[in-house]
């Protein structure tokens, strides 16, 4: 087998490209779930809304597929307990697990874990494959976040959907696009 066809094969998502050790490995979920609470801080109100739209779901999913599931859940299980440990680098400096936003949180490791294990199958080494494990990504954060801000916020299903959901399709649509172009670039690059 050659050298350059070695970056494509399944089973390796783009973190394993870097020498294997522990201090990699740390690093990668420190790094992780840095970039996340960094991501979070972009947050723009939605009107009727009580959840911002934010950086964070698609530096969660990217973390996600380039980590792979085991040390893209390590990073946003970091994210999340230090978070509710009073780091404040929720969406808009936020820290706490009280949030009616924290069900998205919680989403977001489940997600991370579910899109690295798609990036382990080459989910993420062409555009469409890439936009279907976005778009699986995002439907698992939403399949905890939703609910969640249903129950915190005493909201009826339907209208913690018209609030936590339905405003949000047009950016995760963005977020997919952007994903699409960026994480099969960087496996053309990996292979050169």
């Amino acid at each position: 087998m050659s050298t350059a066809a070695t970056p494509a094969r399944t089973g390796v998502v783009l973190a394993d490209l870097l020498p294997a050790s522990r201090v990699r490995d740390i690093a990668l979920v420190v790094g992780g779930a840095a970039l996340t609470g960094v991501a979070a801080q972009i947050a723009v109100p939605v009107p009727g809304s009580p959840v911002p739209v934010t950086g964070q779901t698609f530096a969660a999913l990217l973390v996600g597929t380039s980590l792979g599931a085991g040390r893209g859940f390590l990073a946003l299980a970091l994210y999340a307990l230090a978070g509710v440990a009073g780091v404040p680098w929720f969406a808009g400096g936020a820290s706490g697990a009280t949030a009616v936003s924290f069900g998205y949180v919680l989403g977001m490791l489940l997600a991370a874990t579910v899109v690295g294990a798609l990036a382990r199958r080459g989910g993420d080494r062409n555009a469409w494959r890439t936009a279907g494990t976005m778009v699986l990504g995002s439907a698992v954060i939403y399949a905890v976040g939703v609910p969640y801000l249903a129950l915190a916020a005493g909201m009826s299903a339907s209208a913690a959907i018209a609030a936590g959901l339905t405003p949000f399709l047009i950016g995760d649509a963005l977020k997919a696009a952007l994903a699409m172009g960026l994480l099969p670039t960087a496996w053309k690059l990996a292979r050169k």
